[in-house]
Formats: structure tokens, sequence, C-alpha cells
């Protein structure tokens, strides 16, 4: 049996959201034959799974983000709507079939990312070097984003996943440090910095997420703006948490967009090449915009 984590036994409903957090409903011909193919080539993907909410306006577009080595998590982080429990065997055609429908969909720029496979020993390295790869001989013209999991300081598995000659490799802290144990348990904040580090001495564009609306202070936004910085981040995405169910984590706070574009500012001035901020922004809103910084 799959379960989700339970954060407070008195948390009986979510907090209202804020006018800036209203989203349209996704429709529209363009969607409806992205959501076809993905479900003809049975594939997940994280704008499904993670509840996000610019699924209608990515869709829409033709674009989504595709999560490889199944849909079930070995991790239990407390914001993320993704199932958590022991993953079943992983599918070994999976790279063929996530390149096919990115061809048919004529994806320019396709993001992918994975679960968490801490069960694995190589953390899934070999299909993610596979799925890429294959994208590329399928499509050459395309640009790829690997949102690659944290791989428990197994670099050999890192450096494997970076190999095939993906444009951008993200890996997200999601929080602060200070909240780290209560929103990324099994994650390592300066484990998460070192992977960073060691991705950009590789030679790859890097690119980084965090959640704000935890309770985390602005002081603590920009010292792991400062620390990401230093561990050679290039792009940071800066989005508010929306709590996906009554077992998660509750939001502390709605930040307004005014914040959000000042924390903007305070990243560029901090020394980052690029800085997508916004209540609606996530780890691949407007990817595409990332890969020639």
């Amino acid at each position: 049996m799959i379960e989700l984590p339970v954060i407070s036994e008195g948390a009986t409903q979510r907090t209202r959201k804020p006018n800036w957090l209203r989203v349209k409903l996704p429709v529209g011909k363009e969607y409806a034959r992205v959501r076809k193919l993905v479900d003809q080539h049975k594939l997940h993907t994280i704008c499904e799974s993670g509840n996000c909410p610019n699924m209608g306006e990515c869709w829409g577009a033709g674009t989504a983000t595709f999560m490889i080595l199944g849909n079930v998590c070995t991790r239990s982080c407390t914001f993320c709507a993704v199932a958590t429990g022991r993953p079943p065997e992983y599918d070994t055609d999976e790279p063929r079939r996530v390149a096919e429908a990115i061809k048919l969909m004529e994806v320019k720029h396709a993001v992918i990312t994975s679960v968490n496979r801490d069960e694995l020993k190589d953390r899934g390295a070999e299909i993610w070097y596979q799925t890429v790869k294959s994208v590329k001989e399928l499509s050459p013209t395309t640009t790829i984003e690997t949102l690659i999991p944290d791989v428990k300081g197994n670099w050999n598995a890192l450096y494997r996943m970076i190999e095939p000659g993906q444009e951008v490799v993200s890996h997200n802290m999601e929080t602060v440090e200070r909240l780290y144990r209560r929103v990324r348990p099994q994650a390592k904040y300066h484990r998460s910095l070192e992977q960073t580090k060691l991705t950009k001495e590789a030679g790859m564009r890097t690119k980084s997420g965090v959640m704000l609306g935890l309770g985390e202070t602005d002081d603590e936004v920009y010292k792991v703006m400062d620390d990401l910085v230093e561990h050679g981040l290039d792009i940071l995405t800066l989005g508010q948490y929306l709590q996906p169910t009554k077992m998660h984590i509750e939001v502390a706070e709605f930040v307004h967009p005014d914040k959000f574009e000042h924390f903007k500012e305070e990243g560029l001035k901090r020394g980052l090449k690029y800085v997508e901020s916004g209540p609606l922004v996530r780890s691949s809103y407007h990817a595409e915009r990332h890969v020639h910084v």
C-alpha cells in the first residue's frame, strides 16, 4: 500500500488561496492532443503527478515535463504530491517510449525528471543516460533539461546522469537549510549544494529551485542564494509552495508577487545569471528560456 506522510493531526483544511494564485483549468485542442500522446505512450509526467498549476499553459503550448523511472518515490518529502512507497521494477523500454513521444509532440525543448530511486545501486543513472541519449538520437535539434534527484553522494551515478549531452542540469534545493529536516527529511542541504558544485565543475549549465511560503525568513532566502552562487549555480527558480493535500505540510504564508520580484532582483545582484520568480513559477516553467543563459 502506498501512503503519503501525515504532517499534522489537526490539519483539516487548506488555507484559502489569494487571487494571484488562481489558474484556469487546462482546456483546448493542443492540450487534448498532448494528453492523448502521454496516455498512449504510458508516460508519467510531473505535470500530473505534481499537480502543477501551469499544466494548462504548458500543455496548451505543446510541452510537458516527463517523469521517468516510474511514479512511486522512495522519499517521503512532506511537500510533494508524488506517491511514496516501494517502487516496482523499472521499465527498460522507457527511454525509447519517451524519445518517441517527444518526437511525435515536436517538442523543441524537453524537461525530464524522475522520482528518487534510492533502492537502486546506480540511483537509476543508466535509465537517465539512455533516455537523454535516445531523445538526442531521434530529435537532434531538441534541447533538454534534466531535473535530477539527490543521488545521496553517489557521484559516479551523477556523472553518468549528466554524460549524454543535455543542455541544462537542474537539482532542486526546495527550501532553506533550517527547514530541511521537516521538508526534505531524507536529504541533506550541503549534499545538494555539493551536487550542484560537481555538476558545474563537469562543465554543465546548472539550475535549482526553491519554494517559498514554508516559514522561511528573508535572510534565509538570501543565504540559500549566496550558497548556491558559491557552489556554481547559474539559474534559480522561486515559486510559491502550494499544499497538495491535507496530509502534506501546511502553507505558512502566501508570498505576494511584489516580494517575488524583490527576491529576483536580490538573486541577480548576488551573481545568479537568471532568476525566474513568481507565485506560480515551478522548476520547468519557461525552461526553454534557460538554455542559453
